[in-house]
């Protein structure tokens, strides 16, 4: 296996706990009415978090897709990348 695809598989892993993480602490401040914060700013930062996870998702799920599930090697990629910037 290529180094560099092993770390982006690392990356996309960290990246798809940090998302959980986001989408967490955006409901803990929505759902939680027992936090010594003001509602506005509950609201508000919980709303942030949630709409940042949930882009987060989005984006960590493409990674995903193509990290672990192409078939393409680089060295195959780099190759057809050139080749197409010739005829271009």
């Amino acid at each position: 296996m290529n180094q560099n695809r092993l770390m982006q598989q690392v990356g996309v892993i960290l990246g798809a706990f940090m998302t959980v993480f986001y989408v967490g602490v955006g409901l803990l401040f929505l759902l939680a009415t027992r936090l010594p914060v003001e509602k506005f700013l509950r609201i508000l930062v919980g709303s942030t978090f949630l709409v940042f996870g949930v882009y987060r998702a989005y984006m960590t799920y493409i990674k995903i897709v193509e990290v672990f599930f192409s078939e393409e090697d680089d060295d195959d990629k780099d190759h057809r990348q050139s080749y197409h910037s010739r005829f271009r």
